[in-house]
């Protein structure tokens, strides 16, 4: 059976339409997608260079319809933006620790409050404030509150800080992403009651620290101390994690930008006693993240300091196998618990084994 011209027209008119309409939406989706693996590597390394803005400086700038639809972003906290306030109390302290010495090195150890094995492996090993003879070095742990057991924690604490003298704590929740307020307390202490501290390390519990050759080899403290100087395992032109599935998870609307400046990994980094204040200050004048290390590479870039490179494979990110020879001529390897501290300490000490090279 076959139509009439009458009939079929209604139906040429009907296929001419869906197929324009197909030819732009297929035109449309090739511009904005590229083709070939080779044109998302290209889009990706095209990437604007890292440039610090706020998004709230962002939506300022925006047309009245933009700031509209941006409202409920700048408007509503993300639950991973960290708050970083002045009014943090410090519920155990120890204000009195430089005021009768002028410590060359001071140690800043990230601890979570029910660490009490990991604290007591650091004080009998890297953390001893007579490892280096000669030298005038502090030791000090940082924690916050449990989220779940402060109180029952609280005691006990108080206890172990009656009678180490070493621990500070201020009463923010000890969690990951609090991890920048963590440090930023160390900043605060260093700028209220140590400013006269040559220079920081801030180190996690996890790692194994070589005080001696730091001090030694990359400090010397015989020279000069070095002002605005900060250095570690450096990472460059790292980018965001924008994946949920990571830990390390930043959302576009806790950092809006696509690269980080550069930054010294987190598990232990070293720098002048200078750059504490500086860094306190500046970080009540912008956005804080919940990225500790890249926080303090953010801090940097705000005052124009850039991070110092070091000798190649002094920071260990990774972690490598126990060698006494091999581990006196590196700063710190990642990734060591109190156990296995406790076990090779007793060798890293022992004199009569000596490296020839």
């Amino acid at each position: 059976m076959f139509l009439s011209q009458t009939q079929a027209f209604p139906i040429v008119v009907l296929f001419f339409f869906c197929s324009a309409f197909l030819f732009l939406f297929v035109l449309r989706t090739e511009r904005w997608h590229p083709e070939t693996p080779a044109d998302l590597q290209q889009e990706f390394q095209s990437s604007p260079e890292f440039e610090w803005e706020d998004r709230r400086e962002k939506t300022k700038k925006a047309s009245s319809l933009d700031l509209q639809s941006l409202a409920p972003l700048t408007a509503t906290r993300h639950p991973l933006e960290v708050v970083y306030s002045k009014d943090y109390n410090f519920l155990i302290n120890e204000p009195d620790k430089c005021q009768k010495r002028n410590p060359f090195l001071v140690l800043l150890v990230v601890t979570k409050p029910q660490d009490f094995v990991e604290r007591q492996a650091i004080r009998h090993t890297w953390g001893n404030e007579s490892l280096v003879a000669g030298v005038s070095i502090l030791r000090l742990f940082l924690t916050g509150v449990h989220p779940v057991f402060g109180s029952q924690l609280q005691n006990l604490l108080e206890e172990e800080s009656s009678t180490h003298k070493d621990i500070i704590q201020q009463d923010f929740l000890d969690t990951y992403n609090n991890l920048t307020l963590k440090t930023l307390m160390g900043m605060e202490w260093i700028s209220k009651f140590c400013p006269n501290a040559t220079y920081v390390i801030k180190a996690d519990a996890d790692i194994f620290l070589n005080v001696n050759y730091t001090v030694s080899q990359l400090l010397q403290p015989h020279q000069s101390p070095k002002k605005a100087y900060m250095t570690g395992y450096i990472y460059r032109n790292a980018k965001p994690f924008r994946s949920k599935a990571y830990k390390w998870y930043v959302p576009w609307e806790v950092y809006p930008n696509d690269t980080y400046p550069p930054y010294c990994a987190g598990p232990g980094y070293v720098f002048s006693g200078d750059l504490a204040q500086k860094i306190y200050q500046v970080a009540h004048t912008i956005r804080v993240i919940n990225m500790e290390d890249v926080f303090m590479g953010i801090c940097l870039y705000e005052l124009g300091i850039s991070v110092t490179d070091s000798p190649w494979g002094l920071f260990n990110m990774d972690k490598i196998s126990y060698e006494k020879c091999k581990f006196s001529k590196l700063v710190f390897v990642h990734h060591f618990g109190p156990q296995e501290l406790l076990q090779i300490w007793p060798d890293f000490q022992d004199q009569k084994k000596i490296c020839k090279n």
